[in-house]
This record gives C-alpha cells, structure tokens and sequence, in this order.
C-alpha cells in the first residue's frame, strides 16, 4: 500500500517540510506496511523522522528504544514544539517519579502518546512487559543499533536482550532498527541478534561531502593549536572530545582562562549539571562544549561548526559518530584529530590486561585508526572504505575536504612491491594481521624505495622505522583498494580477495603516497616548535639595545631587566599591551609594569613600521601543568619554612624545590627570601656577592660559583642569585 500522497501533508504539518530526504519515504512506507526494517543512514540523515512519522501515522503508541536519558529528554523536547497537545511523545525510565510515572501511563491508555522512548533496561523490567502487553504498539524502533554488537563501539549488553522483551510483550510486533555507525560485521550482528533475516534493509551513502577531515601532529603544544584553532572560530559551536574526565575538567579551565566561553560534559558530572550543560549548549549559551563520549549521541543541534578530538579515539565507528555532529544542517563541518602514535600505545596498553577475545577486537579496532590518522592519501576513502562502501577519490562529493587532498603528497609506483606483500600472505597461509606481515617483510629484506632504505650507516632503529611504516602503508593501501580484505571477527587476520589474485596473475602500476611517519615523535615535536617559534633577529637586537639603556639607567644587570628568553619570546609574539606582555615566560605582572613601558611601545611602532599581522591566538594564558606545587610553595615561603621541611612535606629533593623556586621566580612572581639568605650568609658575605651580581652583564651561575665556589655551597648560591633577582628585578 503506498502512502506517498498521505505523507506529505502529514510531514509538512508536524515538521515543516514539503519533501522527503533520501530513502526517508521508504523507509517509512516499509514501516506502515507491517515489515520489519534495518536502516543504517550518517549522522544528520534523518532517521529519527522515519520513525516519528510513522509513530503519528500509526494506529497505537511506538516504543523508541534508545540508550541515553539525555538522549529522550531532548527528542521528546523537540516533539512537544511540534504538537499542541501534551503527551504526544513521552519517556518512561528511571528518571520520573511514581507520580510522573502514572502520567505517562495514562496517556498511553488513553491513547495520546505516540512515541513512548524507553531504555533497554526499562524495557525489560517485568512490571513494564506486563503493562505495554495490554496496550496497542504500532512498532519498537530500537535507535543506536550498533549497541546490539560487541564489535560496535559502543556494545551495552542490555541491547542483547530486546528482542526476548519485544517476543513477550507481542510476537507479532516488528522491529525498526536504526544506527549511523555500522561496519559489515556490525550490520551482520544486529540483523542476527535482533532476528530480522527478512527485513527491508535500507542503507544510505556515509559520505558526508561538507564536512573537511584533518589530522594534526599532537605535539606538548596541543593546548595551544586548539585554542588558536578555537579563537580562530569565535562565536562559532564546537565540540573538543577527550577520553578522560580529568582532561575535560582541566581543559574547561584552560579555555575559561583564555575567555572562551566553555562547559564540560562527562559521566562524573550530576545529572542535573550534564543536563544544565546540554541545555546551554543548545540554546547557544556557550560556545564549546568540552566531553567525553558521553555527550552527543542524537543531540540535535545542526549548526555544530567543528568537532576537535584532543585524544584519538579508540575505534573508527566512535569517531565517524562524533565527527558527524559537525555540519548536520549541511553547512561548515571542520573536524579535527589531534593524533600521537604514543596515545595508540596508551590505549593498546589499557586493553592488555582484559580478556583474550576483549583485547584482541580492541587492538584490531585500533589498528584501523591508526591507519586513517597516518595515512598520506585520501581520509575520506579511508573512512568510507571502513564502513563497506567506495569512494572515488577524484571526483566523488566531497573528494577535496581533507588535509591530504588540499596538500598531496607525491605518489610512487608500488607495483612490485604490491606482488611482494601478495606472495607473503599466500606463504604464509592467509593468517596473519598487518603488524605480523610488516615484521615479516621487513625481515625478508625486499627492495623498497631509496627513501625507506638509508645508508649503510644509518641505525637499524632507524632503518627499520622506515621499513615498518612503507610496509605498513602498502598493505593499508591494498586493504582500501580491495586486493585483501581484514577479517574482523577473526581479529583483523588479512585475506586475499578476487581482485588482488587477478593483480598477482596480471600486474600493473600502481601509484600510492606514503603514511606519515608518526614514529619520531621528539624530532617532529622539536622541528614543529622551531617553525612555530621563528625568532624576528631585527626586532631582537633592538629590544636587546633597550634593556641595556635600562639596565643603565636603574643601575641593575641586563638580565634582571628582562631574561634573553623573555625577549626571544617577545619576538614572536608582539606584545603591545602590559597584559600581553605579562604573559610573556619569565615577565609576570610586576615586572611588566617596572619596566614594560618603552618595550610596548617598541614593539608596537615595529608591528606598524614593518606591517606585521601579530597572530594574537599564540598568547594563550596557562593553568600551569604544577599549579598546585607553585601554590604550596609560595605558601610555605610565607610562612619561613626552611627549604628541607618543604622538601620532606611534598616527598622532593633539596634540588628539585630549589628548582621550583627558581622557575617561580623567574616566572614574574616575587618571593622573600630573607629569611633563608640570613640563615647561610652573614651581612659581609652578602654584600661582597650582591656587588659581584650588580656588576654582572649575564645570570651566569658558574661565574658566580667561580667566583665564591670555595666558600659556599653551589645550591646556596644559586638560592643567593634567586633572592638577588627578586630584590633588584621587581
């Protein structure tokens, strides 16, 4: 029976909308028509409107399946906007009271609620069984399919037992299944468990072509490429992902600093803080919202403008989902990965101490988004090949949105190369995974390209690195291009496909670019810092030039006017305001007052001069990774605690706190020392280091030890030189 000409009136009146997307008039018409129905369609397809409007189209109530509170609170919420009459969709879960409860149930009874959104949980509570079964229910829809499958990214065990549930209440009842993230293998476990062998499967393309994909080095400076990204798009929603809540919190607190305007969103918070959060989120009360995984799931907010992920996440599935938040309206959707291979290792770590089978589908999950965040070529190949379907990397929708496309990387012939990788999966018995078959390549020594093999000279280390990450990115290649496939359920072992026997019978070029080389991650983090950083040597000489004027004018060393670090740091970041120049390391408040006033008015003549667009971004105020020690410490000095009771109270050596107190210092906080200079030095010994101090042209700490070495002890000067520059540098 086809309600085509019923629909549209009914879609237009409830929702505002005069046409159908993709596949929704289908997936619709199979519902109404009594079929069971699988539907796998991208975030911001519109899924939940499939079942919606086949709920208010249907005789009787729908029961909406759906794994999160937060979740029903704000479809039912969206609902209630459309329909003038209370009651239309409703939640019954652990969250209502008795008295809510009775509500719920009477307008069910009654027959005004159409869509009743239920846990799984609830679902299978007895009490409930014995109520639904003597009501009239259209259809279960049960949304976020992918929970049902322990090779989904979000497997909740509850999920398993719907379909017994939905069997007792009515056997004649037909379930809807629905999910945005859904692998070959996902699709095949939801189908089997959920008992829909002959349902209508309705499956929509996962491309998303607005959105544009990015990976970035995660570096220490992560902090401040996020922020800069974040300034770069004030007033714009996004959300920044991290995998723990003791990151959310902290980086809530960093973006408060920085006066973006930020919440947090994790599991620990209560639930009336999470939901006052959302709600803020939502109605466009903050900007950003900082989260784990716990936030996001159907949230329907369309004009979501970036989604950054500060950790990786530990499956391909959960970041599809979560970069599919972005841009669901069709408008900008910028997502971006922060990645280390060194997090890959923390997470691979985690999963060593579960169970053998746990481990192995976890480490296998891993493996494929490692794969997407080093790859050279095409992130939205990568991405969709994962979920079973082809992309065209040169003309698809979308084919340009990704860093690797905007700046390609050469490509090489890997023909033979290709053969090479073939005859060692057929050797050894189509059985092993993508790391088994590197380390096999890499010890049968095949030719690879002049830049994977160094000299002879070269560290093996280093050879081998080289090696690793060519192999890798062949058998990767091979993967996305269907000459081998990877066995999920036999935890990622590589098979030969049709297409890659007929390769070996009949070899052809084959042009690939190589992964990114994610391994040297000290060499990269330094190399990215220097181009970060770069040193404007004019502007230096004259700030140089100046502190030498002051220096002479206030009759104290250079270096108490301001350290060479200071003024290095000055050169790259243009501070034109006491502020900015407060934030400059080893500047602080004070001294910025003291002696800023000329700099400021230097560097600001130079930016006009010399037409530089100062990148303002870079001038990110910090936390301080030892907040809570410098606190202490300040404290304890208040106080005139000796340097060892602060050492034995906090578990440090002599050195390690008079370290801290050097860079306390150092930092622009000014700390009286008095009491623990007159406990060392007598008045004569004082006066003759201060006079070889206020002659000094550098804080030279071996000078000073040369100097007065045989008298005193190292640390006891350095601690001398520290109280000299509070006394003449504030």
């Amino acid at each position: 029976m086809n309600l085509k000409h019923n629909l549209i009136p009914l879609l237009n009146k409830h929702f505002g909308y005069s046409q159908f997307r993709e596949n929704q008039h289908e997936i619709i018409n199979s519902i109404l028509e009594n079929n069971n129905t699988v539907v796998i369609m991208p975030t911001g397809g519109g899924k939940s409107l499939c079942y919606q409007l086949s709920a208010i189209a249907s005789k009787g109530t729908a029961i909406i399946i759906s794994p999160l509170i937060a979740l029903m609170k704000n479809q039912v919420d969206v609902l209630k906007g459309l329909f003038d009459m209370d009651g239309v969709a409703n939640v019954l879960n652990s969250s209502l009271t008795q008295n809510e409860v009775d509500i719920v149930k009477s307008q069910i009874q009654s027959g005004t609620t159409k869509l009743l959104y239920m846990a799984p949980e609830s679902l299978t509570k007895q009490k409930n069984i014995d109520f639904l079964k003597k009501q009239k229910i259209s259809f279960v829809a049960v949304d976020e399919a992918h929970c049902i499958s322990e090779w989904g990214h979000d497997f909740r065990p509850d999920y398993r037992k719907i379909n017994d549930a939905v069997q007792e209440i009515d056997s004649d009842l037909k379930i809807v299944a629905l999910t945005a993230t859904a692998t070959p293998k996902v699709q095949e476990d939801i189908i089997k468990n959920l008992k829909l062998d002959k349902a209508k499967i309705f499956k929509a393309s996962f491309n998303r072509p607005n959105l544009f994909y990015e990976v970035k080095h995660k570096t220490d400076n992560v902090d401040k490429d996020i922020i800069s990204f974040i300034k770069k798009n004030e007033g714009k929603s996004g959300i920044v992902y991290c995998l723990s809540r003791k990151k959310v919190d902290e980086f809530t607190n960093l973006l408060h600093l920085n006066n973006i305007k930020a919440l947090p969103y994790h599991a620990g918070l209560e639930t009336k803080v999470r939901s006052t959060n959302q709600e803020h989120f939502l109605m466009h009360r903050c900007d950003v919202i900082v989260a784990t995984i716990a936030f996001g799931m159907g949230i329907d907010k369309p004009d979501i403008r970036f989604v950054v992920h500060y950790d990786i996440p530990k499956s391909l599935e959960a970041y599809y989902q979560e970069t599919g938040r972005a841009g669901r309206d069709g408008g900008e959707g910028h997502c971006l990965a922060f990645y280390s291979y060194y997090d890959i290792e923390k997470l691979e770590k985690f999963l060593s101490s579960k169970p053998v089978s746990e481990r192995e589908k976890g480490l296998a999950l891993l493996e494929d988004v490692a794969c997407y965040a080093e790859t050279s070529s095409n992130r939205r190949k990568i991405l969709l090949n994962y979920f079973g379907e082809s992309f065209d990397e040169s003309n698809g929708l979308g084919a340009k949105m990704d860093d690797n496309s905007v700046n390609p990387k050469r490509k090489i012939d890997v023909q033979n190369h290709i053969l090479d990788a073939i005859k060692i999966i057929i050797e050894n018995n189509q059985t092993k995974k993508i790391k088994e078959l590197t380390k096999i390549m890499i010890s049968q020594n095949f030719e690879v390209p002049k830049e994977f093999s160094p000299d002879k000279q070269s560290k093996d280390q280093l050879k081998n690195s080289l090696k690793k990450i060519f192999w890798k990115s062949i058998l990767r290649n091979m993967l996305v291009n269907g000459l081998v496939e990877k066995k999920i359920e036999e935890y990622g072992i590589i098979k030969l496909l049709d297409k890659g026997k007929y390769f070996l019978e009949n070899p052809e070029s084959h042009f690939m670019s190589v992964d990114k080389n994610f391994d040297n991650e000290v060499s990269s983090n330094h190399i990215l810092t220097k181009k970060q950083n770069p040193l404007d040597k004019v502007l230096y000489d004259i700030l140089i030039q100046e502190r030498l004027k002051l220096s002479g004018e206030f009759g104290i060393p250079p270096f108490a006017i301001f350290q060479e670090s200071s003024i290095e740091e000055m050169t790259f970041k243009y501070p034109i305001n006491f502020s900015e120049l407060s934030s400059i390391s080893g500047v602080g408040e004070g001294k910025s007052k003291k002696f800023g006033d000329r700099f400021i008015s230097i560097i600001s003549k130079y930016c006009d001069d010399n037409n530089i667009e100062r990148e303002e971004d870079l001038i990110i105020k910090s936390t301080g990774s030892k907040s809570g020690l410098k606190l202490f410490i300040i404290q304890s000095i208040d106080k005139k605690l000796t340097i060892d009771e602060i050492s034995q109270s906090k578990k440090l050596t002599y050195k390690e706190v008079l370290s801290e107190i050097s860079t306390i210092v150092y930092s622009g906080t000014k700390l009286d020392l008095t009491y623990l200079i007159n406990d060392i030095f007598d008045d004569e010994s004082q006066d003759e280091i201060y006079d070889f101090l206020i002659d000094s042209k550098e804080d030279d700490l071996s000078l000073l030890n040369k100097e007065f070495g045989e008298e005193f002890d190292e640390d006891d000067l350095k601690l001398y030189s520290i109280h000299f520059y509070c006394k003449v540098a504030f």
